[in-house]
């Protein structure tokens, strides 16, 4: 929860320094692709060069589902170039990536890029994960301070988890577990206002 505590007050602290920004210098956003999946998203993005634009996105879910657990917190910092104007057109994204995860219960996964996701219906992981990543975009502007992004990426993520066999016992089946992952680290459609 201090982690938790944490992430908020510094994508706070970076929306408070944001909102002092000139004109096209700052935009403050939301992943709708996030948010349709009950994980709440919000992101800051800031210009530091004619071309260069910093990035700082984090999304949160803190419930359960019926009885599925579908809870973690994850920060993606990310530098972009953008190959006109900032805040316009396409862009090359260089991010981070770091959470935490407590997921289980969950059915209608497939294993993925040899991620083994079916096994969180009848078992639940806890951990930690942290990772890099490339990604390409395309900005439109659809009124004078709105704007509409689309982003895809590509990254690895190296994780470190507990194992247990369901979603509510708890007696571990694997303690410190390490997964790596290779494959997409990142999807939005982000709604930008751009100040």
């Amino acid at each position: 929860m201090k982690r938790l505590t944490k992430i908020i007050g510094v994508l706070a602290l970076a929306a408070t320094a944001a909102l002092s920004g000139k004109a096209q210098t700052v935009g403050i956003k939301t992943n709708l692709l996030y948010d349709a999946t009950a994980s709440p998203s919000l992101g800051v993005e800031l210009g530091i060069a004619p071309k260069w634009t910093l990035d700082v996105s984090g999304s949160l879910n803190g419930w359960n589902v019926n009885r599925h657990k579908w809870k973690h917190w994850m920060v993606q910092p990310e530098a972009r170039y953008w190959f006109c104007e900032r805040f316009q057109g396409n862009f090359l994204g260089f991010h981070a990536i770091g959470g935490q995860f407590n997921l289980g219960n969950i059915s209608g996964l497939k294993d993925f890029l040899g991620t083994r996701f079916s096994e969180l219906k009848d078992h639940r992981v806890q951990g930690w994960g942290i990772g890099a990543g490339i990604a390409y975009g395309h900005a439109w502007a659809l009124a004078k301070h709105w704007n509409l992004e689309a982003e895809i990426g590509l990254g690895w993520i190296y994780t470190r988890y507990d194992k247990y066999p369901c979603a509510t016992c708890g007696s571990k089946q694997r303690d410190n577990a390490v997964h790596n992952y290779v494959g997409p680290t990142k999807a939005a459609i982000n709604l930008v206002y751009i100040f």
